[in-house]
């Protein structure tokens, strides 16, 4: 008979080896210590799977833009989602994740996307800038250039970001012994909706050239609006997440939305396989931290509000002192003055 010190055991490896692909967000913490510049260095620190040692061993030029991307991702979920009750604050114990990101969840959903995204967007950027050996700025556009517009400056190198982001996210969910096939395939599919969401968020900037300002003449290039930009475009479809159940469509298994509306899942929403708490209350089986004292706003309708981020429980009022900086003024030549002002702000805080 299996103890329950062995169940939990046994869940705890489980659910360690679905978050495999996302020990890296671990490196945000002290990867910038390391230099990268040895293929030894690839093993000094907790966050790297077994498939992504392989890749650093070989890819070691792109490891500070991986660290780099590490941090991105933690702070724009947590500012993303900070109006919700689930406001990403359990990316902070990265590489060890609580229930709340590895059981499958909507939460751990959306981190896994973002994450992907974020790798390809600053690979991408660090092409354009200079930063990486290995690749340049992008191909200029195929499509035809306007009457007033030529292509050209140094767009950001989504081929190459992609390309590199994807080996590097996905490399673990694709080895049999990173979880089960249902967990596998999930992250995968989700990771792919963030690369898409990469895609959809280029858009074309532009330089005048000409007499006085006169812009009559453009260069033009594709670009990557910013990774908060791209954040909220994917916190839309962790809102409308679907839930999925991992059964046989013809010869082989697949991800399918769990209701009955049998259909493909759509490559551009996020899917899930566990339900996941209110995260109302505290609750370690779900990683739930619980709402009490979470600041919310009384006059807003929406997922800050203390109506919701209170789950009803009411809250409490205090007043918070804030000085500040105020009438500024520019002296001749070279110096600003400010006075220092006082004002009370209304808080409130979930009880």
């Amino acid at each position: 008979m299996i103890s329950y010190k062995n169940l939990f055991l046994l869940a705890f490896i489980v659910n360690t080896k679905c978050c495999a692909a996302i020990y890296w967000l671990g490196l945000a913490a002290n990867g910038s210590s390391v230099g990268w510049n040895q293929t030894h260095h690839c093993r000094l620190l907790d966050g790297l799977a077994p498939d992504q040692l392989q890749l650093c061993r070989r890819n070691l030029e792109l490891m500070h833009s991986i660290v780099q991307a590490a941090k991105l991702t933690k702070s724009t979920c947590q500012k993303t989602l900070g109006d919700m009750r689930w406001n990403c604050s359990s990316v902070e114990k990265a590489p060890r994740f609580t229930p709340d990101l590895a059981k499958g969840t909507r939460e751990s959903a959306f981190v896994f996307s973002l994450a992907a995204a974020v790798v390809s967007h600053t690979i991408a950027r660090a092409c354009s800038s200079g930063e990486l050996p290995s690749c340049s700025c992008a191909t200029a556009p195929a499509e035809q250039a306007g009457p007033d517009f030529r292509w050209g400056g140094c767009g950001d190198n989504l081929h190459y970001g992609i390309q590199m982001g994807s080996a590097f996210s996905d490399a673990p969910m694709r080895n049999s012994r990173s979880g089960s096939q249902a967990f596998r395939l999930m992250h995968l599919h989700n990771n792919a909706v963030g690369r898409q969401a990469l895609i959809d968020a280029q858009e074309t900037k532009c330089k005048c050239h000409g007499v006085s300002g006169s812009c009559s003449v453009k260069t033009c290039w594709k670009g990557l609006r910013n990774i908060n930009q791209i954040g909220m475009d994917i916190k839309s479809k962790y809102l409308s997440a679907t839930r999925v159940i991992h059964r046989h469509v013809g010869t082989r298994k697949q991800l399918v939305p769990k209701e009955l509306d049998v259909r493909p899942v759509r490559e551009t929403e996020l899917v899930y396989l566990v339900s996941s708490s209110d995260y109302c209350a505290p609750n370690e089986k779900y990683g739930s931290l619980g709402t009490q004292d979470r600041q919310c706003n009384k006059t807003s309708s929406e997922s800050g509000s203390c109506n919701l981020m209170c789950c009803g429980r009411g809250y409490n009022t205090y007043n918070e002192r804030i000085v500040e900086r105020c009438q500024c003024k520019y002296h001749w030549c070279c110096y600003v003055t400010c006075k220092r002002c006082e004002r009370t702000v209304k808080r409130y805080v979930c009880k």
